[in-house]
């Protein structure tokens, strides 16, 4: 194999080492894949790369961010080798993006502000995708993201267009009147009723994020970290007590809830 091994590699090393394990007597598993078996690859290792942002460990994200890398590498390799498009058109493409959204750096547009910058994007970005209403700007947000960031997008892009609440208050009673139907149509027992309630439910509490400048995504990450630290809490104590958790009662589970919360508040 012609392969010249190195002290230390550059990305078009990554480019040659991908060629030859997709390349005739390279890798049967790198040989066997495409764009959608390696879909859940390129997600989990980007959430890796976000989980190692979140932790501030540098080593870590140097690490996740080459498993990025790879994938980039992965994808374009396989498109090369069906006379698609290559590593360097991926390069290119995104090279010509930034200086085309950025005219105040690389043209005579004038943005002195983060705002100003967001506006120019924004419409450079409708112009580049040929979106022609604002509903197309809301269908462009892909729905391969998660729910909640999903939703927070659409909802952006729509305040955007002008379709909006005045104030905090309207989407705060907003979320209060889905309340309202998700029990009336629990109340119901109608399978479908209720879980189209439940999802705008869901969707007018990440209103209220959007209003509140919060990232919903993000505070139901921390909600879900919150209570894994309390039941951990509650199953040590549990534990040091000889009690088993199946075998309490809802009142005794909650008194260990509300202990394990002043634990940790403490």
């Amino acid at each position: 194999m012609d392969f010249q091994r190195k002290e230390a590699y550059g990305v078009y090393d990554l480019e040659e080492i991908m060629t030859i394990l997709r390349g005739e007597g390279g890798c049967p598993w790198d040989r066997e894949q495409d764009h959608h078996s390696i879909r859940n690859n390129f997600l989990e290792e980007t959430y890796e790369a976000i989980d190692a942002i979140d932790r501030e460990d540098p080593e870590a994200l140097r690490e996740e961010l080459g498993d990025v890398l790879l994938q980039v590498v992965f994808h374009a390799q396989m498109e090369a080798e069906k006379g698609g498009f290559t590593l360097d058109d991926v390069a290119d493409g995104i090279c010509k993006k930034l200086i085309l959204r950025h005219p105040h750096i690389f043209g005579d547009t004038v943005a002195a502000t983060s705002e100003e910058v967001l506006r120019n994007w924004d419409a450079i970005k409708q112009v580049e995708k040929g979106q022609k209403t604002k509903t197309d700007t809301l269908v462009s947000v892909p729905k391969a993201f998660p729910g909640l960031m999903r939703a927070q997008k659409v909802q952006s892009r729509a305040a955007k267009a002008g379709f909006d609440y005045d104030s905090l208050d309207g989407a705060f009673s907003e979320m209060e009147d889905e309340v309202a139907e998700l029990w009336r149509a629990i109340e119901t027992g109608e399978r479908a009723g209720i879980e189209e309630e439940l999802g705008d439910l869901l969707f007018a509490a990440v209103n209220v994020a959007r209003f509140v400048r919060a990232d919903a995504e993000e505070m139901i990450g921390r909600a879900s970290d919150k209570f894994i630290d309390r039941f951990r809490v509650v199953e040590t104590l549990a534990a040091e007590r000889g009690l088993e958790l199946r075998q309490m009662t809802l009142d005794e589970l909650t008194a260990l809830w509300n202990e394990a919360k002043e634990k940790l508040q403490g």
